[in-house]
């Protein structure tokens, strides 16, 4: 693991992006029924496995750290155009790491559960463009163009 010990303590957040894209048929079937499924609801069963990743971040990735996580939120948002449902994560904490990571696992696995709530429907179902859209509070921040 990287030393953080001479880093100064400060809010760090992250955000991460991801879409679930679905053939048109079946994303309409999907937004018809508001998200709910045989198995329940894809976004409230998502949001939990999100929020769940993000705090086990350390036990998944090698070398992370274990975080004291001040906020993880996940948004879900019907993207019409292309047939997809848009997955933001949001992690804070106020410490001496950043939670790029935690962010984007937090993404990662919301993602694979929207897919795995929604296979029985369809296998043509693509994960796409995940990734970091801001950083700050770190030495650097970012923003995505």
């Amino acid at each position: 693991m990287v030393d953080v010990g001479h880093k100064t303590v400060t809010t760090r957040e992250a955000v991460a992006q991801g879409y679930v894209v679905f053939p048109q048929d079946i994303y309409s079937q999907i937004k018809a029924a508001d998200g709910m499924t045989k198995k329940g609801s894809i976004t409230q069963t998502a949001h939990i496995a999100g929020i769940m990743a993000a705090k086990r971040t350390h036990d998944l990735i090698p070398l992370c750290h274990p975080l004291p996580l001040d906020k993880v939120g996940l948004s879900f948002s019907y993207e019409d155009e292309a047939c997809a449902i848009k997955v933001t994560s949001t992690v804070r904490v106020t410490h001496k790491t950043g939670v790029e990571m935690e962010a984007l696992t937090a993404v990662s696995v919301a993602c694979l559960t929207i897919y795995d709530m929604t296979k029985a429907l369809s296998h043509d179902i693509i994960i796409d463009d995940m990734r970091l859209v801001t950083k700050t509070g770190g030495k650097s921040d970012y923003q995505s163009t």
